[in-house]
């Protein structure tokens, strides 16, 4: 093995334990001992003369010079597999890796299934897939792209629209026989919201074709959980803004109705963004195409 190789390799071990936040773990998904991730760590110190992390008994947290040296270390490791996938063959099959963020519920019930499937196709790719609605710091998680409902906070990142996520008013059936199905905007302004931060406060605007409305019902509970929303509103607590795709099951089967019958929230876009850059990897193309293909095709999500 090559020295220039050997530098590669002390750099993916030392950004892998940064990563997984202790050696034991990072030599489990190295496949390597857990004394050798050590001594790579400590060559790796040698070579720097410096101390990379700070130890305690039970965790491990980057210095200075640590934090500094994982982003240089993860841009080389990147320039080093964009090197070599560019020289192979153009037919040869995807290999390495994709770091990718998704919203929680879009990302554990739609688009997990969509990159299993790109996966699937291509076994050669390994992926890891987190799940963060918060906004990231895309440097410091070290991702390859950022999957986020809604605006995409850092104008330094490539965004591309993947589609729109379509937004009704909804409530339980029980609701509806408790307080009556308005049949306007106004009508149900009176009635006790369930919110969802930070996309809905107290006031809601509404439309159907060129008719405009905002609302301002009264918030009885307010959550940043999806997941905690639907539970609220199947419960009958009151009516929500939710995404169609999220609903879908319950509005067929009626647990769920649609409130306001052609009256729609403003829709959210679905956007992916990844860094710029002169050469992007193929396995990070062929994925963003997957994705503009496939996420469309989610019910309740429009192209």
């Amino acid at each position: 093995m090559s020295k220039t190789l050997d530098r590669i390799s002390l750099l993916q071990t030392f950004v892998r334990i940064a990563e997984a936040g202790s050696i034991s773990a990072a030599a489990r998904d190295l496949g390597i001992s857990q004394p050798a991730a050590s001594r790579q760590l400590a060559e790796l110190e040698s070579r720097f003369s410096t101390q990379l992390f700070r130890r305690n008994t039970h965790s491990l947290a980057l210095t200075d010079t640590g934090a500094e040296l994982l982003v240089d270390a993860r841009q080389l490791i990147e320039g080093w597999e964009l090197m070599a996938e560019r020289h192979m063959q153009s037919d040869a099959e995807l290999r390495g890796g994709l770091k990718v963020v998704a919203p929680v519920a879009l990302g554990q019930q739609h688009l997990a299934r969509i990159a299993f499937a790109f996966q699937q196709a291509h076994p050669g790719v390994d992926i890891t897939w987190l799940l963060e609605d918060e906004p990231i710091r895309f440097s410091e998680v070290g991702c390859d792209c950022w999957i986020k409902v809604g605006p995409v906070p850092d104008d330094r990142l490539v965004v591309r629209k993947l589609g729109s996520v379509s937004r009704l008013l909804v409530a339980a059936s029980e609701f509806v026989t408790e307080f009556g199905q308005p049949r306007s905007p106004e009508k149900a302004a009176g009635l006790p919201l369930v919110a969802l931060a930070p996309y809905e406060g107290g006031r809601i605007p509404l439309a159907r074709g060129g008719a405009r409305r905002e609302i301002q019902p009264p918030v009885r509970m307010q959550t940043n959980n999806i997941f905690a929303l639907k539970q609220a509103v199947s419960q009958g607590l009151g009516m929500a803004v939710l995404p169609a795709w999220f609903v879908a099951q319950e509005l067929a089967g009626g647990t769920l109705l649609d409130l306001l019958p052609g009256w729609r929230a403003p829709s959210l876009d679905i956007n992916l963004a990844y860094a710029p850059g002169r050469y992007q990897s193929q396995r990070l193309r062929r994925f963003v195409e997957w994705l503009q293909a496939e996420v469309p095709s989610i019910d309740g999500v429009d192209a």
